[in-house]
């Protein structure tokens, strides 16, 4: 797979295969289950490949609603399932919501690294 990008004035989701990590940026706030559609793919599709770690860096991720929390939950139930994937999400301690939101991932998955920066 290679170097993917969903992107629109609000936000920006890359996929960079090399490292296999997500990078996103800015404000997702999309409208629901069906909105987050292309992003839910494109984890998904990363995810059959079974790779040995996928990485979310949400560092520079400012604002995401409760539809994108939710895509998050989904997506890491989903890994656990495979049971041979590492997940890596790299959050920020000066972005509120994350904290706390990405604390509750590590519930879905156990063996989830978190790494608060």
């Amino acid at each position: 797979m290679d170097f993917q990008e969903i992107k629109n004035e609000d936000y920006s989701v890359q996929y960079d295969p090399k490292s296999v990590t997500f990078k996103f940026q800015g404000e997702l706030s999309l409208g629901g289950p069906s909105e987050y559609g292309a992003i839910a793919k494109l984890l998904e599709d990363v995810a059959n490949e079974v790779p040995p770690t996928i990485t979310l860096n949400l560092k520079e991720l400012a604002f995401l609603n409760s539809s994108g929390i939710s895509l998050l939950s989904k997506f890491v139930i989903s890994v656990r399932k495979k049971k041979t994937i590492q997940v890596l999400v790299i959050g920020s301690t000066e972005i509120p919501w994350q904290e706390k939101s990405l604390a509750n991932l590590e519930k879905l998955l156990p063996s989830l690294k978190l790494e608060l920066q």
